[in-house]
């Protein structure tokens, strides 16, 4: 089967002026510099340099797949877009689009500013291609969707952003376009609308089997609807896998942490009782390392310095997703030093996280020292350190043979029992028959 999308060495290279000009001169100035210059037989020129907006960039897509585009501002995600959509010419490579392509970049493409809602919706119709009829069939669904109805006769220059995003969504999401791309525009409507069009755009992926390329800055949005992710950066791509390996490898990137953490001598966090000194996870031969697999022990490593003695101290971690949600949180209540003062010296505290609890993704970790009763707390650091979880098919994990997006924020593997019963004894099943 051919891909519905292929691209092959795209790049897209533009040329910059360095001349920096004024936000706003007037005839006068101009004129004035142009005379001064004359004068003193200086001749005004400009430079160019060549940027390049995308480079080398290869893959292919097939029908049915949705898949998420991310990256940070600049990285090149929108003229990727705009070439696949015919918007921008490639300065080298091809994309090859095997099917109709309906496509929502921006506020105010695709659409006649002085055509009404209507009259836009027949237009974008036959731009792909579709008999009247055809587009008659899909009106109703349209109007409703995007709740224009009393603004239906209205020129669309009169619409607010919401308004416009929202038809401009509904005309390309059900006039049948075999590839659908939408850009970051989404974030114009409100949440009920974006949540919205999110479910539309996995209904007519799943379905329908229609290919849908998505960019959002809304990393849960991208990992709930899509399949794979490309990850642009700085024009180049780095990474086209499944949408949670991408994601991952974006955001530890972007946050720049390790699985390691050790302060300065002379910047060690904390007050004048206790500090900070080393954070680090391990796996059960307690080598630090980042990755972990679903299915083996974390072991997460606090060593801090009691400075005064005649404290009762506490190491706590508050555990978060890539998505900022606390997946939970947890400090050392073993008895060993339970109500029991330190003395002045240094302490290790480590906690086993046992295998198949957490989810697959990125975890990041907080440190803390505190006093439990009465609370307080003496240090807190944020972001510290980050743990790569990965629940790979080998793996003996809750996924199973399943293959797709596991949501959740813990993964514990639990015990089940199956057995075929006798009719008869349907609703008399009990917990202790399964033991």
């Amino acid at each position: 089967m051919k891909p519905v999308i292929s691209v092959k060495n795209l790049g897209k290279r533009y040329r910059i002026s360095s001349v920096k000009k004024k936000a706003y001169h007037s005839l006068r100035e101009d004129l004035f510099e142009g005379f001064k210059n004359l004068l003193n037989g200086n001749v005004r020129q400009s430079r160019s340099e060549d940027f390049w907006a995308l480079q080398n960039i290869d893959f292919d897509i097939y029908q049915g797949e949705v898949v998420g585009i991310i990256g940070r501002n600049g990285a090149g995600k929108s003229t990727l877009l705009k070439i696949l959509s015919r918007i921008v010419k490639p300065t080298t490579g091809e994309a090859i689009i095997r099917g109709r392509l309906g496509s929502l970049l921006e506020v105010g493409t695709g659409f006649h500013p002085e055509l009404t809602g209507r009259e836009n919706i027949f237009m974008n119709g036959s731009i792909l291609g579709m008999k009247q009829y055809e587009i008659k069939q899909k009106f109703d669904e349209i109007v409703s969707f995007a709740e224009v109805e009393k603004f239906l006769d209205t020129p669309v220059k009169f619409y607010s952003s919401g308004m416009y995003v929202r038809l401009a969504f509904a005309v390309a999401a059900h006039l049948n376009p075999e590839i659908l791309i939408v850009d970051e525009v989404l974030a114009v409507g409100d949440a009920a609308f974006q949540k919205k069009c999110l479910g539309k755009m996995g209904e007519v992926a799943t379905k329908e089997g229609r290919t849908v390329l998505f960019v959002s800055h809304n990393i849960e949005a991208v990992a709930r609807l899509c399949s794979k992710a490309l990850y642009l950066q700085n024009g180049i791509l780095q990474l086209f896998d499944k949408v949670d390996t991408v994601i991952n490898s974006y955001l530890q990137l972007k946050m720049g942490l390790s699985s390691e953490k050790i302060w300065q001598e002379n910047k060690l966090p904390g007050n004048e009782i206790v500090k900070l000194i080393h954070v680090s996870v391990q796996d059960e031969n307690a080598k630090v390392k980042d990755s972990f697999n679903i299915s083996e022990a974390i072991y997460i490593s606090i060593i801090y310095k009691v400075e005064r003695s005649g404290y009762v101290l506490s190491a706590g971690i508050n555990f978060f997703n890539e998505r900022d949600i606390n997946i939970f949180d947890l400090h050392d209540v073993s008895q060993e030093w339970r109500k029991k003062e330190k003395e002045i010296g240094y302490y290790c505290s480590i906690v086993k996280i046992p295998e198949n609890f957490l989810s697959d993704g990125l975890v990041l970790i907080w440190v803390a020292i505190l006093t439990p009763n009465p609370f307080y707390v003496h240090v807190h650091e944020k972001d510290v350190i980050v743990i790569n979880v990965v629940d790979d098919l080998g793996s003996n994990s809750a996924r199973g043979d399943y293959v797709g997006h596991f949501p959740g924020v813990v993964r514990p593997l639990l015990q089940w029992h199956t057995k075929l019963i006798a009719s008869e004894n349907i609703i008399n099943q009990k917990f202790v028959d399964y033991k």
